[in-house]
């Protein structure tokens, strides 16, 4: 990438009507960042923020034409992978990102809403685990999600997301983000695992309802960070202060009657 210019981040994930979770949340963080937002849909979604109506998948074959079509023409320097549902999506985006593969590769392991509505069926977790989270330069499930990922019960504290190390290494992604949000104790604690090392990333627990996309948003803020040149753990830490600069500014927007974004953009306006 030449100096000074712009870098171009892509996400490849499901859209949200409601505007607080999927494509729509990523587009946002990656324009609130500084970088140029490209992306790919892989799902149509029925969805407001009290829950999930319905799904509709985009046929593998045109996700695979929208990713040739863009990666042909424009240089993608970090790619973000959310909502995968199938098996045959998976393999579409890998081998697509095998041809022309962007520096960073993050996958959020979309697999349950906040609301606590599934969105992916048991095909598509065996996708995500055994096709993409070993293309991934570093994966940021929840517990719920690592549980899933694992086949494991969710971990209730510290202790128990220092127990499911060895088994998330056994993924082979390059570096997994366990995140500590759904601990109930009064600071947010992530897991950062690489072959080598854990590193305990502290945050504080903002107290809001507003929690529709904390997930998507978080990965594709790491995603802004890293295609901006921060290494690992330099973007997760200032993605983590960012999302909860976004939670705490939550209370400006007035958006449905459940669980409400974050202000992608409270440093702006």
């Amino acid at each position: 990438m030449a100096k000074n210019f712009i870098p171009n981040v892509l996400t490849i994930a499901g859209s949200d009507p409601s505007g607080g979770a999927g494509i729509q949340a990523d587009i946002k963080t990656f324009s609130a960042l500084g970088t140029y937002a490209t992306s790919v849909i892989t799902a149509l979604t029925a969805q407001n923020t009290q829950g999930v109506a319905g799904v509709c998948p985009v046929p593998a074959g045109f996700i695979g034409q929208q990713l040739d079509t863009l990666l042909q023409d424009v240089r993608i320097d970090a790619v973000k992978i959310g909502m995968v549902a199938s098996l045959e999506v998976a393999e579409v985006i890998a081998q697509a990102l095998a041809r022309q593969r962007p520096r960073w590769v993050v996958l959020d392991p979309v697999m349950v809403a906040k609301s606590g509505d599934t969105l992916v069926d048991d095909a598509g977790i065996t996708a995500v685990r055994n096709v993409l989270v070993p293309l991934a330069d570093v994966i940021t499930p929840n517990l719920p999600e690592a549980a899933v990922l694992l086949g494991t019960a969710v971990p209730r504290s510290r202790e128990e997301m220092l127990a499911l190390v060895p088994a998330l290494r056994r993924l082979r992604a390059k570096a997994v983000l366990l995140k500590g949000g759904h601990l109930e104790q009064s600071d947010c604690p992530d897991l950062l695992i690489d072959a080598d090392s854990c590193e305990w990333m502290e945050g504080r627990r903002v107290e809001t309802r507003n929690l529709h996309g904390t997930g998507c948003s978080l990965s594709s803020a790491i995603t802004a960070r890293l295609a901006q040149g921060d290494a690992l753990s330099p973007a997760v830490a200032f993605a983590k202060a960012w999302l909860s600069e976004a939670l705490t500014q939550s209370h400006r927007l007035e958006v449905g009657k459940g669980q409400g974004p974050v202000h992608h953009f409270h440093g702006w306006w």
